[in-house]
């Protein structure tokens, strides 16, 4: 078991403060941080509930009435520890844009069009062996307005709790191959090229289900020197 971790693994992450991804400017702390004392209520609520997690939960497209319009495809993997092993019981959520790459809410206004039967947002909770899987639809690429010409590659947004709230791990895996990698300051906010790469998503022809989806793996490694970046280090 490891007791001690190294701080050189931190340098996989994201820093604060990317001037390339042009609202970090804003939002990263200019002053040193004050530490405040975590209360009770902070440390145990609010959660959403490991407990209330329903059978399909994980499945995005069967929550409505029709199926959504996109390549359906499968998400699965395991999350583990810095030793890898499976961490069992964890609550997995993740959001995405849908097929055209829009999402559903209000800030999102360009010219692609909703998709009523899908709302982009499930979760699952991880067996006794860190196992996880979703089914959901390709998301499409979509411009954000950082540069001239900026598109985000097409992504899912992963957030893993722990057994309190504020013990949340938040990160976007991404799939192989995307041309856009280059060219997005938030993949590339990420230094260290083989940390980038532990944030995209290998295809699984093994699980891939014949005539009906594709498969993709992503493990989220919790912490150590093979630790998937996260977006709240």
């Amino acid at each position: 078991m490891t007791l001690s971790y190294p701080i050189a693994s931190n340098a996989a992450h994201p820093p604060r403060l990317s001037p390339a991804y042009k609202s970090t400017v804003k939002r990263s702390p200019s002053k040193p941080l004050i530490v405040m004392r975590h209360t009770l209520s902070e440390l145990t609520g609010p959660v959403y509930g490991h407990e209330t997690v329903r059978e399909n939960d994980g499945d995005l497209t069967t929550q409505h009435k029709g199926e959504p319009l996109g390549e359906r495809i499968i998400v699965h993997g395991h999350v583990l520890d810095e030793d890898g092993r499976g961490v069992p019981n964890t609550l997995v959520e993740i959001w995405q844009a849908n097929a055209c790459g829009r999402y559903i809410h209000v800030r999102d206004q360009h010219p692609a069009p909703l998709d009523p039967n899908f709302t982009g947002a499930g979760r699952a909770q991880t067996d006794s062996a860190g196992y996880y899987r979703f089914v959901t639809v390709k998301p499409g690429a979509y411009p954000w307005g950082n540069h001239h010409n900026a598109w985000r590659p097409a992504h899912i947004h992963f957030s893993v709790f722990g057994y309190s709230f504020v013990s949340r791990l938040v990160t976007q895996m991404y799939f192989p191959g995307d041309p856009l990698f280059p060219f997005d300051p938030i993949f590339n906010s990420v230094t260290d090229e083989r940390a980038r790469a532990r944030m995209i998503s290998s295809f699984d022809l093994e699980n891939t289900q014949p005539e009906w989806a594709l498969c993709y793996r992503f493990n989220i490694v919790l912490r150590g020197r093979n630790a998937t970046p996260t977006e709240n280090k």
